[in-house]
């Protein structure tokens, strides 16, 4: 029996496989992948190589993908009855999994574990195979009424629960995301999910912006361009004057401010929006230096944090909000492919096009 994969051989060179099945580990269970989404990392890897430390070797190769859904195939012997699992099983996939015994861990902090193997970050391999292994305690279960592409959207959904656990968002919140892009949309829906009295999207396509308005924003703010005289900072006070006026923002500022594009001006633009004692979340992953109004954040007492991956309770929180219905995440699949055209699908998604939202790619058909 042969796996059949989507590998990245080295940068920009990626070709199918037959890859031989590896023996199942005693606590592992092996998944038949049957939808995986395309997160911009993955395209990230396929044409730079790398993220930040995250490097592809020279002569490694990498299974490329970690958004997805399966149904249990096999299970490893040590798989305990309390886990309540079974071949035939339709599970929603966390695709990292750390060591579990240092001290991150054991705090509950995992998602910053150093020996953590993650899917699709090198060397480890991905999702986009027929059949992905991984320790059971690593998989949840859904219900009957999810499908199996909402299954594959709930790592995407875990990453705006993690980015609102770190906000601590509450009903009494005001809360301004940067970015309309898959995270930005969901940071959207789980802040209106959780109550949050007002939210609003920030981008620069009109087209993102309209949606937003029917995916969790209360209204919607389209970012202007820098004038050729302004500088940085000017640009940044105007702005988020501008924001406050327009939007109706209290004359302080917002409460909550996620970003989510990585862009600079709307880091700077988010500093000067936010409230004294404002919670910030950067999740964008932008350049890796930006010039940062340090004093403006430092005057207001700002709660700076990023967010990275998922911690503790995230991945069961994000598919019980998929599986109520709270957050809509058919809605974001914009593009569908067959496991052979993946190529063509990774090809769209580099386009950048503000009319593609999520692409998502078939498993592999007998």
């Amino acid at each position: 029996m042969q796996n059949k994969a989507f590998v990245l051989k080295s940068i920009k060179n990626v070709v199918f496989e037959d890859r031989a099945i590896k023996p199942l580990g005693p606590k592992e269970l092996r998944i038949n992948i049957e939808v995986t989404g395309i997160c911009g990392s993955d395209v990230h890897y396929w044409q730079k190589g790398r993220i930040g430390k995250f490097i592809l070797k020279d002569g490694v190769d990498m299974v490329l993908g970690h958004e997805s859904g399966g149904t249990i195939v096999e299970m490893g012997s040590d798989v305990p009855q309390s886990a309540n699992l079974k071949v035939g099983d339709r599970v929603a996939i966390e695709p990292g999994v750390p060591c579990r015994f240092c001290s991150l861990c054991r705090d509950g902090l995992y998602n910053h574990c150093e020996d953590m193997k993650f899917a699709a970050t090198p060397p480890d391999d991905g999702t986009l195979a027929k059949y992905y292994s991984v320790d059971y305690d690593y998989v949840y279960k859904i219900p009957d009424t999810m499908s199996m592409e909402e299954a594959a959207m709930v790592e995407p959904v875990s990453v705006a629960v993690q980015i609102a656990k770190r906000a601590q968002l509450k009903a009494t919140d005001t809360v301004v995301v940067f970015g309309c892009g898959p995270i930005g949309l969901l940071c959207q829906a789980v802040a209106k999910a959780y109550g949050c009295k007002k939210v609003y999207g920030v981008d620069i396509s009109v087209g993102r912006l309209e949606f937003a308005k029917t995916f969790g924003a209360d209204d919607v703010y389209k970012m202007p361009f820098k004038n050729d005289d302004e500088t940085p900072e000017q640009f940044a006070i105007r702005v988020s004057s501008d924001m406050k006026k327009t939007l109706g923002i209290d004359v302080h500022g917002a409460d909550v401010i996620l970003e989510a594009s990585g862009a600079e001006p709307c880091i700077q633009t988010g500093v000067f929006l936010a409230r004294p004692e404002a919670r910030f979340v950067q999740a964008g992953m932008g350049k890796e230096f930006v010039n940062f109004p340090v004093t403006d954040a430092l005057v207001k007492q700002l709660n700076w944090t990023g967010s990275i991956r998922y911690s503790t309770g995230v991945y069961p929180t994000a598919v019980e909000l998929v599986a109520a219905g709270k957050v809509d995440v058919k809605r974001l699949i914009t593009n569908r492919f067959k496991f052979e055209d993946a190529l063509k699908a990774f090809e769209l998604v580099k386009e950048g096009r503000t009319d593609v939202i999520k692409v998502i790619i078939e498993g592999v058909k007998d």
